[in-house]
């Protein structure tokens, strides 16, 4: 991302605004928390954390937490959240664009609305034996749907389900789905686990 890429999220979390007209932050990280009495504790990786409802989730169920996002604000109030409630997690400031050499031994990887497929690809080597990756995407679709206009901030059909054709898929699913707004939201979520 550029430093304007940077600016806009700074200024989205300074104002709050990310949160106002984007209900789906306020929500439960659903996916996440249908899976996560199945997950095996230990090392997980939250990419694009932005204020940090994944992170804060796995640490309260007693993971170790790396979380990783752009944002300088967002990390702030992550940080500011975990500390309330007298969690540790690893608060990580970087541009997701620049190259970061990430752990190779995460026991669960978290990939929330980032839309960067090379990089889910790649996150793939980074779970350790029996490892997990769940993630949810914006989906391209020609229905009236919230989130973002933008086609680059969305995947294809199918697209995400190749970035992770190297893992064993336990969930895949492409819908359209009315968030707690009423709001119809296009998503692809997947979970899928590294074997043994």
């Amino acid at each position: 991302m550029s430093k304007q890429d940077r600016d806009k999220w700074n200024k989205r979390y300074a104002e709050n605004s990310y949160h106002k007209n984007n209900p789906v932050t306020l929500n439960p990280v659903t996916l996440v928390e249908e899976w996560l009495p199945k997950l095996p504790v230990g090392k997980a990786l939250d990419v694009a954390c932005g204020a940090g409802r994944a992170s804060l989730l796995l640490a309260q169920a007693g993971f170790h937490v790396d979380a990783i996002d752009i944002s300088h604000s967002g990390l702030s109030q992550a940080r500011q959240k975990a500390e309330e409630q007298g969690l540790d997690i690893n608060w990580i400031e970087h541009d997701l664009d620049e190259p970061y050499q990430f752990d190779s031994d995460y026991n669960v990887i978290i990939v929330m609305w980032y839309v960067d497929l090379a990089l889910i690809s790649r996150l793939c080597d980074c779970l350790a034996p029996g490892g997990y990756l769940i993630c949810e995407e914006h989906l391209i679709t020609d229905q009236q749907v919230t989130g973002p206009k933008n086609p680059s901030f969305r995947v294809a059909s199918g697209k995400l389900r190749g970035a992770i054709s190297e893992l064993d898929v336990l969930l895949y699913d492409e819908s359209i789905k009315l968030n707690p707004e009423g709001e119809h939201v296009a998503s692809a979520r997947a979970v899928a686990r590294i074997n043994l």
